[in-house]
């Protein structure tokens, strides 16, 4: 269950960059209304296509569901703590049994 935590936290922490990244790669209004689309492209400032819109998008509704999947297993173990560990042993004997069949 630590690993879990841990495993929590990184993705919470990859979609605060993620979000970070978005806001630093986003023209505010002003600028976008007084600066030419040539200026904007020696700057550096890659333009927000509609696929990379998009694309980030997909990935922060994936950051989500992967940490409220987490946040559920996590609260299922801790109500059946001793079905969770059944389980895993049995699931663990099962990979055991079909790796050393070779």
């Amino acid at each position: 269950m630590a690993k879990d935590t841990v495993l929590s936290r990184e993705l919470k922490s990859l979609q605060e960059e993620l979000s970070a990244s978005h806001r630093e790669h986003r023209p505010s209004p002003a600028a976008r209304g007084s600066a030419s689309s040539a200026t904007t492209a020696t700057a550096g400032q890659p333009e927000d296509t509609p696929a990379a819109a998009q694309l980030r998008e997909e990935l922060r509704e994936f950051v989500n569901e992967i940490t409220e999947f987490i946040e559920d297993a996590e609260k299922n173990v801790s109500a059946h703590p001793t079905a969770s560990v059944l389980g895993a042993m049995s699931v663990g004997i099962l990979i055991g049994y079909l790796i050393g069949r070779r």
